[in-house]
């Protein structure tokens, strides 16, 4: 795992959490909450989400392929999106 994969999740997830903030409105954390939980989310669980997947075999120090992308920009958003929705659901349980 190396530098421009997380950052590329981590964009990810900021994108998925807003996603995530804008499709339930009643879990959001607002703007910056929903993106700083979701680049959290997609750049810390998207590579874990990435190997329960078997998807771990994109490695884009070696080059930037698409593949590599586009698998960094699905984990990425998917764990952000997940992450900022739970984060958001506790919140909303305890206010």
């Amino acid at each position: 795992m190396d530098l421009t994969s997380i950052l590329v999740q981590a964009a990810a997830g900021a994108l998925g959490g807003n996603a995530a903030g804008a499709a339930a409105k009643n879990i959001s954390l607002g703007p910056v909450g929903n993106s700083i939980t979701g680049a959290l989310g997609g750049g810390l669980a998207g590579p874990l989400l990435g190997g329960l997947l078997g998807m771990g075999g994109g490695d884009m120090s070696a080059g930037m392929d698409f593949a590599a992308i586009a698998q960094g920009f699905a984990t990425g958003g998917v764990s952000g999106a997940l992450t900022a929705a739970v984060l958001g659901f506790i919140k909303s349980k305890f206010a």
